[in-house]
């Protein structure tokens, strides 16, 4: 490993640039062997076309074939990159990326395997049928859970594909000003549902105007934003008083 290692902002703060690889921990092996070789492809596919729309940060292998070494995995580093919070530049990289991914990409096996971690446990009490069980969670991390969850009806939010459930933060702009997107965090959910997350994510913490908020009150947008809030709400470890209501703040438009 080289000895300049780097820590590179974003993320959960553990990604470190090493040579011209970015090396992540926490990773988990069944989904990087699932996730990393189809990104890899479509990363080829994207990247070897007259002209880029979009393009996907290219997984990378250990010497060993294996995408994950003692939870760390790697990615190729993209030199004169800048992060992009903007909201109609994000929206309109996750559009791009998510028609790619329907493409490409036609089934996840992990999507009826039982969840992995705590996001994969948010995502699915956010969709599930009939009542929750949220005994892990704090009180008051409960009881925004509760008040999101009674308010859930069965409007159809799409078809589920392949989508990224944390874009906001995972956009960079290359040196050729073309977007390309990190960090991929797979659900086999409906794109509207991604889009919501991302939204939420760039009010809540990229200094998006909350105005944006306004286009998910009514029908399958408010229904995909509940869903988007009560994964972010259970996501998180131990979220304070505070935290919780500038998500009450933020949501109140849903009401």
């Amino acid at each position: 490993m080289p000895d300049d290692l780097r820590r590179l902002p974003g993320g959960q703060g553990g990604s470190v640039l090493a040579g011209d690889l970015v090396l992540s921990p926490g990773r988990d092996h069944p989904t990087a062997d699932e996730l990393s070789p189809r990104l890899a492809r479509l990363a080829v596919d994207l990247d070897t076309r007259a002209r880029r729309s979009v393009r996907v940060a290219m997984p990378i292998p250990a010497r060993d074939g294996n995408w994950v070494v003692e939870g760390w995995s790697a990615s190729r580093y993209e030199p004169g990159s800048t992060s992009c919070t903007d909201p109609a530049v994000v929206r309109a990289t996750a559009a791009l990326l998510h028609a790619e991914l329907a493409r490409a990409i036609g089934r996840w096996p992990l999507a009826a395997q039982p969840p992995r971690s705590r996001w994969d446990r948010a995502e699915r009490i956010a969709f599930a049928h009939g009542a929750a069980q949220l005994d892990e969670y704090s009180c008051a991390q409960a009881q925004l859970a509760r008040e999101l969850l009674m308010l859930r009806t069965d409007d159809d939010l799409g078809p589920q594909q392949l989508v990224h459930g944390d874009l906001a933060g995972n956009v960079l702009v290359d040196a050729a000003h073309v977007p390309v997107v990190i960090d991929f965090a797979p659900y086999w959910r409906p794109v509207r549902w991604s889009d919501a997350v991302a939204v939420l994510d760039l009010v809540m913490w990229c200094g998006a105007d909350p105005a944006l908020m306004q286009d998910w009150t009514r029908g399958a947008p408010r229904q995909a934003m509940l869903r988007a809030a009560i994964f972010r709400v259970l996501s998180d470890l131990r979220p304070d008083a505070q935290h919780l209501e500038r998500y009450r703040a933020v949501l109140a438009p849903l009401r």
